[in-house]
């Protein structure tokens, strides 16, 4: 690799897609290692189940890479292969339903805690205030739930969110802002504020 060659973590998403298609193999490795984690979480948070969570994440790369083909550039890559991680998820609960497993937040699968900012007792209070949402956010409606992960898990913005689920936009926000409302009264019963 020359001086001026770019390397793999400088590259667009799309860029290693474009890559990918001619053969470059690691080029689809890097996307893995981006999104991975994140489509695991995701997927798991949805389903409940961490072990369903893995397998779904691995057919999804499977699908992802044998749909390559038909990825547009115009498009972020993101939003496309959470739309895949998705209807995953939306089969696997079809079939099997959602699990009501504990969340463990020690996984490494949840937003971690930027380490060396917080002391330890902040950190065990942090992690306990986590548990407690995340509980919550178990309770609500798959309907609800999914969006409030997307929206506040992975960052997704509400037009993202949309392009992810195929609602429309007005029914992604109107249950967003459902799903807070119903989330308001069990927080504040757990004695947390502010969100």
């Amino acid at each position: 690799m020359s001086a001026l060659a770019p390397t793999f973590e400088s590259l667009a998403d799309y860029e290693l897609v474009a890559r990918a298609l001619t053969g470059t193999d690691t080029s689809f490795e890097e996307l893995v290692r981006r999104y991975q984690r994140p489509i695991v979480s995701y997927v798991y948070r949805m389903t409940g189940d961490y072990e369903a969570a893995l397998d779904l994440t691995q057919d999804v790369f499977i699908k992802v890479y044998g749909s390559l083909a038909r990825y547009r550039a115009e498009f972020k890559f993101s939003t496309w292969i959470y739309r895949i991680a998705h209807n995953a998820a939306i089969d696997y609960l079809r079939r099997c339903g959602p699990r009501t497993q504990e969340l463990e937040t020690e996984d490494g699968y949840v937003r971690p805690i930027p380490s060396g900012v917080l002391t330890p007792e902040q950190e065990s209070e942090h992690k306990e205030r986590r548990a407690e949402i995340e509980d919550v956010i178990r309770q609500l409606p798959a309907a609800y739930r999914e969006l409030i992960i997307l929206r506040h898990g992975h960052d997704l913005s509400y037009d993202e969110i949309a392009e992810v689920t195929g609602l429309p936009l007005g029914t992604v926000k109107n249950r967003i802002f459902r799903a807070r409302e119903a989330m308001r009264s069990p927080l504040i019963e757990r004695g947390i504020t502010g969100i």
